[in-house]
């Protein structure tokens, strides 16, 4: 999920003045979901404006899409949309098979590695003249990585992945 509002972590100021960040009153939100290839550090994206179950449907229809008569397996966690009894239905016709997430161990997902990483590099301390203007900033990170980039910033090419 992206924030209008940007992540507030380190930056430079003068030595006993604190550092400014300008931000707005608003903080509408963007969700990307996004899924990583295990193997090829391929990535799926699909921006929308929240996390309601029709939008990750979608995504699921995306997946299928890009990956048509092949075995597909996500992990995921516990979000609503993802809990729905319509999501898992669809999975299920999609030949999607659904993997639960233990509560708070985002570290076992490699997808919620990327966005960590995104959210260092292109949220932090700065905030975005518009809403769609920071999820497009962040959507461009993220495919202007290499395949490997996305395996090794994700955690997967570590010894100690799962």
């Amino acid at each position: 999920m992206l924030r209008l509002f940007p992540v507030l972590r380190r930056a430079w100021a003068l030595h006993g003045e604190q550092a400014h960040v300008a931000i707005t009153e608003c903080n509408v939100k963007r969700v990307l979901f996004g899924a990583i290839n295990l193997r090829t550090g391929h990535r799926l994206l699909l921006r929308r404006p929240n996390l309601e179950q029709a939008h990750f449907q979608a995504f699921l229809r995306l997946v299928r899409e890009a990956y048509p008569g092949r075995q597909i397996v996500l992990l995921l966690d516990e979000a609503p949309g993802h809990r729905a009894a319509k999501s898992q239905s669809l999975a299920a016709q999609l030949d999607i098979e659904l993997i639960w997430l233990p509560k708070q161990c985002a570290e076992l997902n490699a997808m919620d590695q990327l966005w960590r990483e995104l959210k260092g590099h292109i949220c932090a301390n700065y905030q975005y003249p518009t809403m769609d203007a920071h999820a497009a900033a962040a959507e461009r990170w993220i495919r202007s990585l290499t395949p490997t980039e996305v395996l090794r910033k994700a955690g997967i090419r570590s010894k100690h992945f799962w």
